[in-house]
């Protein structure tokens, strides 16, 4: 392990590295969709600025409550445009930016707020903005493919839905007949990751913590509280995106 305590050897050959790995998976993309590959090479460079940035902002912020306050609400923000944009298939508008804010964004708050009055996490920046930053974007990532394939679940099975309606049901239930099934779909990934944590894949936070110094019960600890809140925050999101769907408000 070097000085710094990172997994890897900071130098030219990482960057070097990460390059290759860009290219690779662009290049790999392109051969499945010129679009694919355009995108893989924008979200490449979005990460290299915004985590440049992430690291100038943090430094200057993390030291103060109001000032992380701050951040994690234009964390909040953006997860909703992101999500918005997925959703409804086109640049997200302000209407729906603001209406993803509640599946992305409010069982994070909520339960990050009750974490701090509990004692739980400590009032400090450097635990609430990671904290967080993570739960916002498994839920953003739940209601992303949750809102998407809902609508494009209702688009190709137009006729049930007509089908349900003929029969008595609400527009609303005869929505959620075919959607509910659907949008489990967006919560696959979460249950995988914490059916298989510690046998497939071992996490960032686990390994974070034990090179900051932990011992491995803490990090293990940690880390199962970083899946079960991912968890809660999917499972809330999903509900709600469904349930906006459903009744034609996202």
């Amino acid at each position: 392990m070097n000085a710094d305590h990172t997994v890897v050897n900071l130098g030219p050959a990482l960057a070097i590295a990460v390059a290759v790995l860009a290219a690779i998976a662009i290049i790999v993309n392109r051969y499945n969709d010129h679009a694919l590959a355009t995108a893989t090479a924008r979200a490449v460079g979005r990460a290299v600025g915004q985590l440049a940035a992430l690291a100038v902002v943090l430094a200057l912020v993390i030291h103060a409550l109001w000032a992380s306050a701050l951040f994690v609400f234009i964390m909040a923000i953006t997860a909703a445009a992101t999500s918005a944009g997925r959703v409804s298939a086109h640049r997200a508008d302000l209407r729906t930016t603001i209406l993803c804010l509640a599946p992305v964004s409010a069982s994070t708050i909520v339960i990050v707020v009750t974490l701090v009055a509990v004692g739980v996490l400590p009032a400090q920046g450097i635990a609430i903005i990671p904290t967080a930053g993570i739960m916002f974007g498994g839920a953003m990532n739940t209601t992303s493919i949750a809102g998407k394939r809902t609508h494009d679940e209702l688009r190709t099975r137009h006729g049930e839905v007509e089908a349900a309606l003929s029969l008595g049901l609400s527009p609303r239930d005869a929505r959620l007949e075919i959607i509910r099934p659907t949008a489990a779909t967006a919560l696959i990934p979460g249950l995988d990751q914490t059916r298989s944590v510690g046998l497939v894949t071992i996490p960032g936070a686990f390994v974070g913590m034990i090179l900051g110094g932990a011992s491995t019960t803490a990090a293990a600890i940690m880390q199962l509280f970083v899946l079960i809140s991912l968890l809660a925050v999917s499972a809330i999101a999903a509900r709600l995106t469904v349930e906006m769907v459903s009744r034609c408000l996202l």
